[in-house]
């Protein structure tokens, strides 16, 4: 292609005016056509084409193309499951070809939560027993005992018989230390090639499941602003202090949290106490927690916290049981893990 060519190409891209032009140089013919900023350049030899390719001009960093997609026929309406205001559409980046397939419930409504699937959901086994106690034995029990109930003292002196905001911290704090494990065994896989027994998905859906908790809870109970403040302080100093004693000492981190889960069975039966003597309204479920549990449509606030405490209970038996397999010298790849252990 000649100079003349390029330059008028390049001059036509400069100005955003239309252009075409052609030129024939050794038999070979190139035609360029600019309109507006999408350029297409094409060749011919001997009169045969041989290829070409659109060149479009972008201002700016968007995606080539973006599409509407409709999500609701109605105008803005509030959806009484989330309590989100959606509106007749909203653009969405068709770049990547990206979707969401419709998912429905199984009376064939939509499915109304981002959060998780309806694969994800379960019905919790209320027959685990709650008063099983792993009595301490050794030094590094009785270091984990002593330590869970000098930290229950300032949540006691807190929130005494607040317990919707009691469990509201507590939950913000039990989902931290699932996540710390899973993503320390996630890089120690890595690092040594090995396989994890299962273990990181175990304790990844204990986090998760710790955290639905705590969405569940906020649903309940508006966290008051210096809540808020203090949920930021005591996962900040909660997330680092047990990154540190994971990687000292795992059979000690899961000896802890096994007793904060037990903690949090006493925390959730004194909860149901107060629910069932009048002194703390028993309100119906929220939506969230009905589809996470499979609970009845008129389930209430007792039903979200016995379920609640069963989880809590499951939990207190998986930890206990990492740390018993540290106490044998072995390591948890070792030993099967729990998955889906609810």
């Amino acid at each position: 292609m000649n100079r003349f060519l390029v330059r008028s190409v390049m001059q036509g891209l400069i100005n955003g005016r239309s252009y075409s032009g052609s030129s024939i140089s050794n038999g070979h013919m190139y035609r360029a056509a600019i309109v507006g900023r999408d350029v297409w350049l094409s060749g011919q030899q001997n009169g045969m084409p041989f290829g070409g390719f659109e060149w479009r001009r972008m201002m700016n960093s968007a995606p080539a193309w973006t599409e509407k997609v409709p999500l609701e026929k109605e105008e803005k309406k509030e959806n009484p499951a989330t309590g989100e205001k959606k509106g007749t559409e909203m653009m969405v980046s068709s770049y990547w070809g990206i979707s969401r397939p419709k998912i429905t419930k199984e009376d064939g409504t939509d499915w109304p939560w981002n959060c998780f699937m309806p694969w994800e959901t379960y019905k919790a086994d209320l027959s685990i027993d709650l008063k099983k106690h792993h009595v301490p034995k050794n030094f590094v029990d009785k270091f984990a005992y002593r330590t869970v109930k000098i930290l229950r003292i300032p949540a006691d002196l807190f929130f005494q018989r607040r317990y919707g905001c009691r469990a509201m911290m507590l939950e913000t704090v039990a989902a931290v230390p699932g996540m710390v494990g899973g993503m320390l065994l996630h890089l120690r896989s890595l690092r040594k090639f090995q396989h994890s027994g299962g273990w990181i998905k175990a304790l990844l859906e204990e986090a998760e499941n710790e955290r639905m908790h705590l969405m569940t809870m906020v649903e309940l109970v508006k966290p008051k602003w210096y809540e808020r403040l203090l949920v930021l302080t005591v996962q900040g100093v909660f997330f680092n202090a047990f990154f540190v004693l994971y990687v000292l000492s795992p059979k000690l981190a899961h000896r802890i949290v096994g007793y904060l889960e037990e903690e949090a069975i006493h925390s959730y039966t004194e909860y149901l106490k107060d629910i069932e003597s009048g002194a703390i309204e028993n309100v119906p479920a929220p939506a969230i927690a009905i589809d996470y549990w499979r609970l009845p449509k008129d389930a209430n606030l007792k039903d979200v916290i016995t379920v609640i405490r069963a989880d809590e209970a499951h939990h207190r038996d998986v930890n206990h049981f990492a740390s018993d397999i540290h106490f044998q010298g072995k390591e948890l790849r070792e030993a099967p893990a729990p998955l889906g252990y609810h």
